[in-house]
């Protein structure tokens, strides 16, 4: 399994170094970001190393939950309540668990994408401050023999330790 660690470097040019002493010990290339202010990261740090996770698909996924279920109780009221009217039951309520689950993706999804990534949450002080993060998803076997490593050229791991999806 990958773990995320996260370490505070003073510049960029600590933060390139440090990304270089990664690569060179064995991670691969795309499990390397780098976080900064706006400021930074526009014009010193490509695209390809710009983390940018928000909330967006976690939040839909919930809001299509939640959504469903509230539109589908809600249909369901209904057609109980129109009930002598004819209307389908099961119809009425699968249309309503659509609608439902429709809009509540939606409307999660547009608040989750507002909701900056978790290590940018956290360590808002140290990118308020112009520090460089250099966050690094590798297994544990990898972060064992890294982490010593990028802690002697200077980087300070910060308290973060998460799961990872990066391959």
């Amino acid at each position: 399994m990958k773990r995320r660690h996260v370490f505070s470097t003073s510049d960029i040019g600590q933060a390139r170094h440090v990304l270089a002493l990664a690569r060179r010990i064995g991670r691969p290339d795309t499990g390397i970001f780098l976080v900064a202010r706006p400021d930074i990261e526009s014009r010193q740090i490509p695209d390809r190393r710009k983390q940018a996770d928000t909330d967006f698909v976690p939040a839909a996924i919930r809001g299509a939950g939640y959504g469903g279920l509230a539109g589908m109780l809600a249909a369901g009221t209904a057609a109980l309540v129109l009930a002598p009217l004819d209307l389908a039951l099961v119809g009425t309520m699968l249309i309503g668990l659509a609608a439902g689950a429709l809009v509540g993706a939606w409307a999660s999804a547009l608040m989750g994408s507002a909701i900056p990534d978790p290590v940018r949450r956290k360590f808002e002080d140290e990118i308020a401050a112009g520090r460089v993060l250099v966050v690094v998803d590798c297994d544990d076997a990898l972060h064992e023999r890294l982490d010593p490593q990028l802690e002697r050229a200077g980087a300070v791991r910060l308290n973060y330790d998460a799961p990872s999806a990066i391959a």
